[in-house]
């Protein structure tokens, strides 16, 4: 439990004016301001805190601390509640929060990974994989936040940075070593990883997404450089069978030549002419119904991976996953052990069991070109059949993305059922026929709005030796249409429809 601070200790070194005052907590976020504690009110790109202002009053807080905007006159508040205007909050919000809850990160060994896809896979062997080595790690990512298996929900892949700072304190009190973190590249241009003692960094892969947000792909990938470059992190574990990975791995080199301490792990599916400290190099040896095999070679030795996951994207997260158990000090032969032994994350190639009769269903969470391309081809490795996919695309983000999502299914999928993703404020028809525009044969497309009943019309109409998936949700509870967020799962909804042929 974190104890209550003075605004003098929480403030000190900010050349500001603090009156002598304990607080009991701290928050952005105008729901989680509770009587005693100070509110943090930050300018954002839509609003600012202080839009708040009536809530947070009524949670009886003790202090309002807020950044101040041009134009803007501060809040008239009540007598009983101090205020403080406070240039460059917003930049400061990773420094208050690491005071606040007593510098977590110091206590941990944290790991953050970054990339377009395989985050959350990745993330989720390593901390399941600690976990079997007696090395209590904790995670927080798209699926979730905690220790082991039992995860609290989280609407975000990474938090803002005080609700961060907050998690990696409850962690480090709940006896975690380790935690691996998802740190996404909206995140990092936020801030919201502000403040955090990255001990390892590692990079995935990078692909085409959130070029609404970032503009180019350029711009995208540098964002997610600064995990690597901004945050005095000692090793780094990279995926140079990435293009940009291997990019930002000499970047990383000539910065170790130029005297920067930063160890780095290069790892790839293939050999390549890098020529890095360390390097992990790994060879696929197959796919079957039961997952796929891995060699393992370089200058840690050499072992071989037998995994339940599928598909050569998986390989390339698990050798990842094996670099990264290595930056922390495992050893090869017990972090490919443990390995061994580990699930994929719920709405990760998450295999559906149903009647026998019935084709097999697999749901991942694949929601971009690249990631959908990939699960379509570990797909067709296993498929003596059609390979069919249900998929659509998210409202209010990419649009460019979605003919091309198009294109993929139509090359690698034999059908493909469109259907309603997450539409949010958009119109689902227009999101559709984005999408249907880069299918090239309309004949092998189907057009059903309703997820649950695209889903159950794949399934009744495919064969036994068909693999049907269903891309874009993932793990998901919910689908968000217009302002609602409607409970529903692609698993559930396939479950079900599998039911229905028993």
């Amino acid at each position: 439990m974190t104890a209550p601070m003075n605004l003098t200790e929480l403030f000190a070194d900010m050349d500001l004016a603090v009156p002598e005052l304990r607080i009991a907590d701290i928050t952005t976020h105008s729901q989680s301001a509770r009587r005693g504690g100070l509110f943090l009110a930050c300018g954002g790109r839509r609003s600012h805190g202080l839009d708040f202002l009536p809530e947070v009053i009524a949670a009886e807080v003790a202090a309002i601390a807020w950044e101040p905007v041009d134009g803007r006159n501060g809040p008239e508040l009540p007598a009983d509640i101090i205020g403080l205007c406070v240039p460059g909050l917003g930049a400061n919000l990773g420094l208050i929060a690491d005071r606040f809850f007593a510098r977590p990160s110091a206590r941990l060994a944290v790991t953050g990974i970054t990339g377009t896809n395989g985050k959350s896979t990745v993330a989720y062997l390593v901390a399941q994989a600690l976990n079997r080595l007696d090395q209590t790690a904790g995670y927080m990512g798209t699926l979730g936040y905690g220790i082991g298996t039992d995860l609290e929900a989280s609407s975000l892949t990474t938090p803002g940075c005080v609700t961060v700072h907050r998690r990696l304190r409850e962690m480090a009190d709940a006896g975690a070593g380790h935690v691996i973190m998802e740190v996404s590249s909206h995140a990092l241009d936020q801030q919201r990883v502000a403040g955090v003692r990255f001990r390892t960094a590692a990079l995935t892969n990078v692909s085409r997404d959130h070029l609404d947000y970032h503009g180019s792909m350029e711009s995208y990938a540098e964002t997610k450089a600064r995990l690597f470059t901004g945050t005095g992190i000692d090793t780094a574990v990279i995926n140079i069978g990435d293009r940009y990975g291997a990019q930002l791995a000499g970047r990383l080199a000539k910065g170790r030549a130029d005297g920067k301490s930063v160890q780095l792990i290069t790892v790839a599916l293939v050999n390549t002419d890098a020529e890095p400290d360390v390097r992990l190099i790994g060879h696929l040896q197959g796919a079957c119904a039961d997952g796929i095999g891995l060699e393992l070679g370089g200058d840690f030795g050499t072992a071989t991976l037998d995994s339940s996951l599928w598909g050569r994207f998986n390989a390339e997260n698990l050798i990842v996953a094996t670099g990264i158990l290595l930056a922390v000090g495992c050893e090869l032969d017990a972090a490919v052990a443990a390995l061994a032994e580990c699930v994929a994350p719920p709405g990760r190639m998450q295999l559906i069991r149903g009647a026998a009769a019935g084709p097999t269903v697999i749901v991942d969470y694949a929601h971009t070109p690249d990631a959908l391309g990939k699960a379509l081809e570990a797909v067709r490795e296993h498929t003596s059949g059609q390979v069919w996919c249900v998929f659509g695309c998210g409202g209010n983000r990419d649009r460019g993305k979605r003919s091309t999502m198009g294109a993929v299914a139509g090359e690698l999928a034999d059908r493909s059922v469109v259907t309603d993703d997450n539409p949010r404020d958009e119109d689902p028809q227009a999101i559709i026929a984005d999408i249907v525009a880069g299918l090239p044969d309309a004949d092998d497309v189907d057009v059903i709005r309703d997820r649950a009943d695209a889903i159950d019309f794949a399934i009744r109409s495919a064969r036994a030796d068909d693999t049907i998936l269903i891309a874009g949700k993932g793990h998901e509870a919910w689908q968000l249409i217009g302002s609602d967020a409607r409970a529903f799962s692609d698993a559930a909804a396939a479950r079900a429809a599998l039911g229905r042929m028993a």
